[in-house]
């Protein structure tokens, strides 16, 4: 389907134009999501900044009453914009912990192997999950402040943090087998 049919689609009927836009163009997106933030984000945050592309381009064009030049183009547009802005606020968290000051603060405390093993599963999780990890279970900071913090709304934290839960018991588990 090309971007004139999408369009046509998208006028006629929002909820099959929006369907045909998001199986076309799923791929397209993840794909400057993953360019942009592949450094910088777990695999969890660029799905739901793809999730947030689509959202803005929804809004977009209904702000828009369905008239645009090209779906395409509007969804790049969209989702560069879009994934900078993401980019800009996990670089501007310079406040998180460094895994050299991890591994510092663990080594200077008698570890057992179950604790390093704890802590190299941590480190696997990816910086931003591990530093969300250390501030709620090492340094026991409530959720909201981590979150203000970090400059996350209070949901994402929570979703990072039950899906950080569940990576980890695979890591140990698969550590033990």
């Amino acid at each position: 389907m090309n971007d004139n049919e999408l369009t046509k689609l998208l006028k006629e009927n929002q909820k099959n134009g929006f369907e045909a836009v998001i199986r076309q163009y799923s791929a397209y997106v993840m794909k400057i999501a993953r360019t942009r933030l592949d450094d910088v984000c777990a695999s969890e945050d660029i799905e739901e900044a793809v999730s947030d592309v689509f959202l803005k381009f929804y809004y977009a064009v209904k702000e828009r009453s369905f008239d645009i030049p090209s779906v395409k183009g509007l969804l790049a547009v969209i989702a560069q914009r879009h994934c900078t802005d993401v980019f800009r606020r996990q670089i501007r968290r310079e406040d998180m912990l460094d895994y050299n000051e991890l591994e510092n603060m663990i080594s200077d405390a008698e570890c057992s192997d179950d604790e390093e093993e704890l802590v190299e599963a941590l480190k696997q999780l990816g910086k931003t999950d591990c530093n969300i990890f250390m501030r709620k279970y090492y340094f026991g900071q409530k959720n909201k402040d981590i979150a203000k913090e970090l400059v996350m709304p209070i949901g994402t934290l929570n979703s990072r943090i039950s899906r950080g839960l569940e990576k980890l018991r695979k890591i140990l588990e698969e550590g033990k087998l």
